[in-house]
Order: structure tokens, then C-alpha cells, then sequence
């Protein structure tokens, strides 16, 4: 009976090596798999700070770059403010010179017109006039004053 059954317990079992093996082979796979997962939960963790870096990032450059846009639309509408301002102000000041130049020729005329009518009048002393039957002169009252018309145009 005993002889059947025993075995000689002095040398490790063949079976307990090869279940000794198994486990550390299993621990060695475990471990492995703990460390590529590991990895794995690293890799996203890294990836989403530096996804997260990266939108910061970029929201800052659009921050920078709506100010600067911004800051050009109101340098342009000063910039065109101040050519409509200048543009205006040069045709109110030509405008005006033309009004100075037609009014200067307009004294010009009434004054030639004025001594043209000097000279033409005569003297009311000289003036004799023979009533007779066959020379009739209409007198009429005439305004000794030139009629001059002017017309003023707004621009």
C-alpha cells in the first residue's frame, strides 16, 4: 500500500514546478498588462493636457488676434474720419473762393457799368430840349440808379 503511494518527498514535485511556473508566468502576464495599461492610462492622460494646452493656446491667439482686428477697424474709421474732415474742409474753403471770385467779378462789372453809365450821361445843365411840334422827347422818370441783378447759389 505504501509503496504504490509514496513517492519520495526529498525533490521538488514535477508538477508543483510546473504549477509554480504557470503562476509566475500568470504574475509575469499580470504584470504586464498592468504596466501596458498603465502606460495606455498615461498616454491619454498626457494627450488630453496637452490637448487642453494647445485649446488655451489657441484661444488665447484668437483673443490677441479679435483685439488686434479691432484695433485696425477703428484706426481705419479714424483714419477715413479724418480724410472725409480734411475733404470737407477743402471744399468749404474752395466753395468760398468761388463765392470771393464771383463777387469780386460782379463788383468789377457794376463798377465798369456804373462809370460806362457816367460817362453817357450828360450834364443835367446841358440838357435843352426844343419843344415844338415836330420833336416831341418823352420824358419819363428814369431812376438814375443801374438795375443789377444777382443770384446767389447754395451748394
Amino acid at each position: 500500500m505504501g509503496s504504490k503511494c509514496c513517492k519520495c518527498r526529498s525533490g521538488p514535485d514535477k508538477d508543483a514546478l510546473e504549477r509554480e511556473k504557470r503562476r509566475k508566468l500568470l504574475l509575469a502576464i499580470r504584470q504586464r498588462k498592468r504596466v501596458e495599461a498603465a502606460r495606455k492610462i498615461q498616454a491619454w492622460w498626457r494627450g488630453t493636457l496637452v490637448r487642453r494646452t494647445l485649446l488655451v493656446a489657441a484661444l488665447r491667439a484668437w483673443m490677441i488676434q479679435c483685439w488686434w482686428r479691432t484695433l485696425r477697424l477703428k484706426q481705419m474709421h479714424k483714419q477715413l474720419h479724418n480724410l472725409l474732415k480734411a475733404y470737407v474742409i477743402q471744399e468749404q474753403a474752395a466753395v468760398k473762393l468761388q463765392s470771393w471770385v464771383r463777387m469780386c467779378r460782379c463788383q468789377q462789372c457794376y463798377c465798369q457799368m456804373s462809370k460806362a453809365v457816367c460817362v453817357i450821361q450828360e450834364p443835367k445843365s446841358c440838357l435843352t430840349f426844343q419843344t415844338n411840334d415836330l420833336l416831341q422827347v418823352d420824358k419819363e422818370a428814369s431812376s438814375n440808379q443801374l438795375e443789377f441783378h444777382i443770384e446767389i447759389l447754395s451748394v
